[in-house]
């Protein structure tokens, strides 16, 4: 799975609108929307905080892994 499905599917399943990422990472929605779609690439600084957020892997959210383990916290 790419990362684009991967976080819309993970925006989904936790009930969040693109407008609520968007003003969490400090963007347009017009922009996230194109970062789910696969138009634009996503800042890794930005998927970061959406695996901080989601409590999921950095291989989890870029689709290197099916398995769903949570963000390593320090």
């Amino acid at each position: 799975m790419h990362y684009a499905e991967r976080i819309r599917a993970l925006r989904e399943d936790n009930d969040k609108t693109q407008t609520e990422i968007a003003l969490l990472l400090k963007i347009g929605q017009k922009t996230y929307s194109d970062y789910e779609l696969g138009k634009t690439r996503i800042p890794v600084d930005s998927l970061i905080v959406l695996a901080k957020l989601y409590n999921v892997s950095m291989d989890y959210i870029c689709g290197v892994s099916n398995t769903r383990n949570a963000f390593p916290h320090k």
